[in-house]
């Protein structure tokens, strides 16, 4: 194994840290954004949104583009573009340029989330074994030093601004230096570029398909499990910024553990558990009588959600030749999910209550359950070893 290969994996871990890191500052810190600048539970779903359409619109582009330049490149750039479109909704002092800024944050952050896994794909079949899982981990690493740096600043006294700032600033020159270390994929041929226009086999969108409803339960979890802490439970903000780093730690626990698992159960067996899981532990916390019990239900909801979206990216990248399209494909499908879920549950919170619209998330449970149903029993093209990756990494030593 050549010392590319473990800089180029360590340096994909790392990436989904400050990813991870910085998207879950941004969410931490919603409550304090809405008193920043007076913000309705409509109009957090409408910021959401914005977000959500910026990266889906550079996700719906990524067939074509990874194709052409592969994840490499992407990463290159949307790295340090990310960590300024941050900085730019830090900064941003009322809500038109709070809408630009977060515009413009979710369109560098959808080319950063599709570009990782593919290079986290591509890494895993240089390896010749399932490490997307683990890949996922560094995401939760940084999630829950976001929840937890969140809540310091808070009681600290720091203000939003400051707070997000500060993340933005200190991930701007890690993201430039991560470029040096991605794995070097080889140049893409004319039918690999062609097959980023092409449909993908039906098992792709089945997955994406999955992916959707696995986004839709972690984006609603990220977005409004601090308000309704704090608004329906009673809890002080300080308290209710824990649930979301309690929701990554139980993630974290799962993907250390998912690449070990999915060789033993396969995806089929361990998304249908997974569903099952998702839905009974977020009943859980729409009944919780406290906001002590809803924070740790939230832990087992992390648990149950935490490996969907790694399995389901790690085997799209393994359906074609080339990872990067297909991931693109269901990557955009599951942030589709990611858009739509905390939007629904804005709208439907402001018709009936936020405990009502929440759930949304024992529904997505059950439909990940008997979609998994769905997938063959045989995962396909499964062995990891062969690779396009590792020749071109051995190329570049």
């Amino acid at each position: 194994m050549t010392r590319e290969l473990r800089s180029a994996r360590y340096g994909a871990v790392l990436t989904f840290v400050l990813a991870g890191l910085m998207v879950g500052t941004m969410t931490v810190r919603i409550p304090a954004l809405t008193d920043k600048l007076g913000l309705s539970e409509a109009m957090v779903g409408t910021i959401l949104l914005v977000w959500g359409l910026g990266a889906l619109v550079t996700m719906q582009s990524m067939r074509r583009v990874m194709a052409r330049v592969g994840s490499r490149t992407l990463l290159r750039a949307g790295g340090p573009l990310t960590a300024l479109g941050l900085l730019g909704v830090a900064l941003a002092p009322d809500l038109p340029l709070l809408l630009v800024a977060v515009a413009l944050f979710g369109m560098a952050f959808g080319t950063v989330d599709v570009a990782m896994n593919a290079q986290g794909s591509a890494v895993e079949q240089a390896y010749g074994r399932p490490l997307m899982n683990g890949m996922h981990a560094g995401w939760c690493v940084g999630a829950i030093s976001a929840g937890g740096l969140g809540s310091l600043a808070i009681a600290a006294g720091l203000p939003f601004t400051v707070n997000v700032a500060l993340i933005a600033l200190v991930s701007l020159p890690v993201m430039v230096l991560l470029g040096r270390t991605y794995l070097p994929e080889p140049p893409a041929a004319a039918g690999t570029a062609r097959q980023g226009r092409r449909r993908m086999p039906p098992i792709v969108y089945l997955l994406g398909t999955i992916m959707f409803f696995a986004f839709m339960v972690e984006g609603t979890v990220a977005d409004w499990n601090g308000l309704y802490l704090r608004d329906e439970l009673g809890a002080p903000e300080a308290v209710a910024a824990l649930g979301y780093p309690v929701f990554e730690v139980g993630m974290l626990v799962a993907r250390l553990t998912g690449d070990r698992l999915r060789v033993r159960f396969g995806v089929r067996g361990m998304l249908t558990v997974s569903g099952v899981a998702t839905a009974g532990f977020f009943a859980v916390v729409l009944l919780a009588p406290s906001a002590l019990v809803a924070v740790s239900a939230m832990f087992f909801v992390g648990l149950g959600v935490a490996t969907i979206s790694p399995l389901t990216l790690s085997l799209a990248g393994t359906a074609t030749d080339t990872p990067g399209p297909a991931i693109a494909q269901a990557g955009a499908m599951g942030y589709a999910g990611l858009l739509l879920g905390p939007v629904v549950i804005g709208f439907l919170s402001d018709a009936t209550s936020l405990r009502t619209a929440l759930g949304v998330g024992v529904l997505l449970g059950v439909l990940i359950a008997l979609a998994g149903r769905l997938l063959p029993r045989r995962e396909p093209a499964a062995e990891l070893g062969s690779l396009p990756a590792r020749e071109a990494v051995e190329a570049a030593a």
